[in-house]
């Protein structure tokens, strides 16, 4: 059986799985190819930098220390089951198995909703502009069914929307905050889009990125409709 490839680590972490100490691991390989992409030398698929049994070895010397290992990408389920078989014998240690996922590969995280005991679900736009923002026509449908999923666990989970200003309007987060409140969804974080890699042409402003945060009328009519909202800014 091939082994996980992990590209990246970060060894400590408060933010990445909500109330506990992390560490995450950034595993290589995703399918979108979204316009804002933080992580682009982890989009193909190959060899992860990361040996997983010396990572596995560390995670020992975590135990007691850290809470909960978060699997991020790319997407770490991408990977498929031996994803699933690395995160198994990581939860064996005593860790809370969390998963950053854009939500492609639904059937997979049904196969994973035993193991994985929270998860951040990235919502990234209204239906229409899906295509354009992630290069696949399928990426809005299959998120929405691991959406489906994992509600039906019962689990805890947040969404998140990333306010890149070419792709998401004002009005378009308010369509999806009113999609995930009709769902009853209780968590959501709105994200600032940070232009990591902006080329010339497609440049933003700062005001166009903090329209979603300094618009008091628009934050105080999602902060009603959920139980909990995070700006991260």
């Amino acid at each position: 059986m091939r082994e996980i490839q992990i590209g990246g680590l970060v060894s400590f972490t408060t933010i990445d799985y909500p109330g506990k100490l992390s560490c995450v691991l950034f595993l290589v390989g995703c399918p979108l190819r979204c316009a804002y992409c933080s992580n682009p030398h982890l989009l193909s698929p190959g060899d992860g930098e990361y040996d997983p049994t010396r990572v596995f070895e560390w995670l020992k010397s975590r135990v007691g220390r850290l809470e909960a290992v978060v699997f991020s990408g790319g997407e770490a389920l991408m990977q498929g089951d031996v994803v699933i078989e690395y995160m198994r014998r990581v939860r064996e240690l005593g860790f809370k198995i969390g998963l950053h996922t854009n939500g492609f590969y639904p059937d997979t995280l049904a196969r994973a909703t035993d193991v994985v005991d929270w998860i951040g679900l990235d919502f990234k736009a209204t239906r229409e502009k899906y295509p354009d923002l992630t290069g696949q026509h399928i990426a809005y449908d299959n998120m929405m069914r691991s959406l489906n999923i994992w509600q039906s666990t019962g689990k805890d989970f947040e969404v998140r929307i990333t306010c890149d200003p070419r792709f998401i309007s004002t009005d378009d987060l308010l369509e999806i905050a009113n999609i995930l409140s009709s769902r009853g969804v209780k968590n959501i974080a709105i994200q600032k889009y940070i232009p990591h890699f902006e080329d010339g042409e497609h440049k933003t402003t700062a005001s166009q990125r903090d329209v979603f945060f300094t618009n008091q009328q628009l934050r105080d009519k999602i902060n009603s409709m959920f139980p909990s909202v995070t700006w991260r800014e």
